[in-house]
């Protein structure tokens, strides 16, 4: 039903300019109290073909106090009264229509009930036959499967045998390498330790000789197997093949729990007890794997395995051959750095025995130059007179007067030079001799200090030596104890 009347948005609604008519005195009941604007959703306008009847809601139409007619009021609504609607029917044709379609539909309906009984008795034989079929070819493939469950059970049970006795030998092989290093560890503090006191050393024996670089070389060459072995033995810990056992026995575990319920399953029959309906089991479909993918993951741990077997069996090898070889070149860099502390303290005490002989010799010569000194101080000390002699002679002389001043044969001027000059000639001797004796009081002081130099490095090279009297076996250098 729509409700019929002016908008209120209506433009004449709005204010207007006053007109010549007078105005309407204004009613207390206006049109905007008597009724407000609605519209039903979808209805804008009047449907001519729409019979109604329509009632007016009559009010005076405002006026100001003058008694002018006030055009801006609104004019009076007009609202619906009543409305009837017309009801739908149907032809004569569409009756007819109808009731053959029903016909129709009611034969179609009961020969397809006939064809469906019909064939429903033919469906329940051929999937009796079809269930009895299935069942039969679900025994025989639980057998097959069983089968195949324990051939793959035997396979991994030899591969894991043979995994745990690789693994207990790789153990074995890292004991001994860790053996092999405990042991090392003493010649290398020996090593260190005649390095440390070598550096004792004092002066010129403080060279790099071959004891030194042997020792170097010991210690790099330590370091080296050290390293080599720890290495070996990380790698070992590594190759435990803990991946490939857990595999193998994982493997194992879940090929056991497939066979034990597959043969529950082969075990059932219609008259078992334990079987109930699971509704919806077959829609859940929670396999991962298809028999080639199944066979081919028990097929890739064993190769796993044979594969971790091998990189084991090569590895053990290498720490065989390392720990042999560390071995041997243990033994020969020990006899070697032996043969030079042996040479080294030869040269050192030939050397200090020469510096011993040659002190003696200058002690001699210190001894004789002292003598030659006091001889030459004394000699000089025995010219003095004789120029002073020679001297107050010529100073005498040249008090004679006058003409008696003659250079005659008395003259004693060259006596004093010559005594001047003998003098002079002996102490340059005395000089030199004390000069000389001062070199070799240096060379006294220095040939001492070497030799001290020389019984110090003798003393160490020895004491080396005694640290060197232990030197670890063959066997347990390669790892035995």
């Amino acid at each position: 039903m729509e409700f019929l009347g002016t908008t209120q948005l209506a433009s004449y609604c709005g204010p207007k300019k006053s007109c010549l008519l007078p105005d309407i005195a204004p009613t207390t009941t206006t049109t905007k109290d008597a009724y407000q604007a609605y519209y039903l959703p979808g209805y804008r306008h009047l449907s001519t073909w729409r019979p109604g009847l329509f009632r007016k809601v009559v009010s005076a139409p405002p006026s100001d106090d003058r008694g002018q007619f006030n055009p801006s009021r609104r004019p009076p609504t007009v609202l619906p009264e009543l409305c009837s609607s017309l009801h739908a029917r149907y032809s004569t044709r569409d009756w007819h229509h109808a009731n053959m379609v029903q016909l129709k539909g009611s034969e179609v309906s009961r020969c397809c009930a006939s064809r469906m009984n019909v064939d429903s008795v033919r469906l329940m034989k051929d999937k009796d036959q079809l269930t009895y079929q299935m069942q039969e070819d679900s025994q025989r493939n639980l057998g097959e499967r069983i089968s195949n469950i324990d051939y793959w059970q035997s396979e991994l049970t030899y591969e894991l045998e043979c995994l745990l006795k690789e693994n207990q030998a790789l153990e074995t092989m890292k004991k001994r390498l860790e053996c092999a290093v405990d042991e090392l560890q003493g010649p290398l503090k020996v090593a260190l330790e005649c390095l440390y006191h070598r550096e004792k050393r004092k002066g010129i024996d403080l060279v790099h000789d071959d004891v030194e670089k042997n020792l170097i070389k010991v210690r790099s060459n330590l370091l080296i197997y050290f390293s080599n072995c720890s290495c070996c033995s990380r790698k070992m810990q590594k190759h435990i093949n803990r991946d490939a056992q857990h595999a193998l026995e994982q493997d194992l575990s879940d090929k056991n729990s497939a066979h034990f319920i597959d043969e529950k399953c082969f075990n059932l029959r219609k008259t078992s007890d334990s079987i109930s309906f699971y509704y919806g089991v077959e829609k859940a479909d929670k396999t991962v794997s298809v028999p080639a993918t199944w066979a081919k993951f028990s097929e890739d741990n064993i190769r796993y395995s044979q594969h971790a077997r091998a990189n084991s069996i090569k590895l053990r090898e290498d720490a065989e051959v390392t720990l042999e070889s560390t071995s041997e070149e243990m033994w020969n860099q020990f006899n070697s750095t032996n043969l030079a502390f042996n040479k080294r303290i030869a040269q050192v005490a030939d050397a200090k025995n020469k510096l011993q002989t040659q002190l003696a010799r200058v002690l001699q010569e210190i001894f004789q130059t002292e003598d030659t000194i006091m001889l030459l101080e004394r000699s000089i000390k025995a010219k003095e007179y004789p120029l002073k002699v020679a001297q107050t002679r010529l100073e005498a002389r040249t008090k004679r007067p006058n003409i008696e001043l003659c250079r005659d044969a008395p003259q004693l001027v060259t006596e004093v030079y010559t005594i001047d000059d003998t003098i002079q000639t002996l102490k340059q001797r005395l000089q030199e001799a004390r000069d000389t004796l001062h070199v070799l009081m240096v060379n006294k002081s220095n040939l001492e200090h070497d030799i001290a130099v020389k019984a110090n490095s003798l003393y160490i090279d020895k004491k080396c030596m005694n640290m060197r009297n232990v030197f670890p076996s063959t066997p347990r250098l390669i790892g035995y104890t």
